[in-house]
């Protein structure tokens, strides 16, 4: 009985851990649910526009995570903030913060599923 206790309370105890662990990963990014929504409708709205409605390309290049593989993270957010000079990427500097251009990037590169929903 008590090695049953024991294996008990080691289960509870790294599940209460793991839980605390994803609770403090979504208040890491500082981004709340509602703007991760709109944040997903600009990513598949207005990035599909250009990069193609399932982000395979189109005008712009794809956005799938094999099409991201070895790019960083940082030329990534400049590329996002600042554009592209004489290309149609255009700065999203006046609508996205640092913090939500990477947050955009780490959905990237995890996959985003039905994008033209």
């Amino acid at each position: 009985m008590r090695g049953i206790l024991i294996v008990a309370h080691a289960l509870s105890t790294v599940l209460i851990g793991g839980l605390l662990l994803v609770t403090d990963v979504a208040a890491d990014t500082g981004i709340s649910p509602q703007r991760q929504t709109q944040l997903m409708h600009l990513l598949r709205q207005d990035c599909g526009s250009c990069h193609g409605m399932t982000l395979k390309g189109g005008l712009g290049s794809p956005l799938l995570p094999a099409n991201l593989t070895g790019k960083p993270d940082e030329l990534l957010v400049d590329t996002i903030l600042n554009g592209r000079p004489d290309t149609a990427m255009p700065p999203w500097h006046t609508q996205l913060s640092r913090d939500e251009a990477r947050w955009l990037i780490e959905q990237l590169r995890k996959g985003v599923a039905d994008v033209a929903r």
